[in-house]
């Protein structure tokens, strides 16, 4: 169950819940009214609301609204993370590792939630610790694809984690305008598409000790 459906599942005002399952709760309603609002225009006030609770219950979980929106970033930081880190593992085939990776990103921005806008259009990215960790999750994203191609290819450190970034980056990006466009192309055609721009790229890249790609 999602921290939304614990939200919605837990919202009539004053029901007793164990201190794991209220604070889930409570950032599903944070997530919600952060999306909706952005971080300026949402009020602690909003999300006790959405919540179903008091104000004292709410800040006896998160004393502001600042590490409230962190706790949210960490979590669908690691969400992301996770998700390249198991399309990365989930085949041998790099072709169709590609693909899976694309596709985590596009699985990742359709999540009904919006929680990519926390971490991808955030209106709080002068914030130096919101900078810190978009930062962290697209810096160890791009690590994770750099060892699969350093290895593949014996590129060096420094030349694949310079073409993990821009796999990664050209995922995101056309992720977030593939839906922003209201997945005018179906999602399974978008990813292929995607897939075979990136895969023409990379698949120039000999495999390292052979001589195919």
């Amino acid at each position: 169950m999602t921290a939304i459906e614990q939200t919605e599942a837990a919202r009539p005002r004053g029901t007793r819940l164990p201190r794991r399952a209220r604070r889930n709760q409570l950032l599903g309603a944070a997530q919600e009214v952060f999306v909706a609002q952005g971080y300026h225009s949402a009020a602690m006030d909003d999300i006790a609301e959405r919540a179903g609770v008091s104000k004292p219950v709410l800040y006896q979980h998160f004393p502001g609204k600042l590490d409230l929106y962190l706790a949210l970033l960490d979590q669908h930081c690691e969400s992301l993370l996770h998700a390249v880190r198991t399309a990365l593992a989930s085949t041998t085939d790099n072709s169709l590792r590609v693909r899976a990776t694309m596709d985590a990103y596009f699985a990742y921005v359709e999540d009904d939630g919006g929680a990519f806008r926390l971490v991808f259009e955030s209106d709080l990215t002068n914030e130096p610790a919101v900078r810190e960790r978009v930062d962290k999750v697209t810096h160890e994203c791009a690590e994770a694809i750099c060892e699969v191609i350093a290895e593949d290819t014996g590129l060096s450190r420094a030349e694949s984690m310079l073409l993990a970034s821009g796999l990664g980056g050209l995922a995101q990006v056309v992720a977030r305008s593939w839906l922003h466009s209201d997945r005018s192309v179906p999602r399974d055609q978008a990813v292929q598409l995607l897939t075979s721009l990136a895969w023409r790229g990379i698949a120039g890249f000999p495999l390292h000790g052979t001589d195919h790609h």
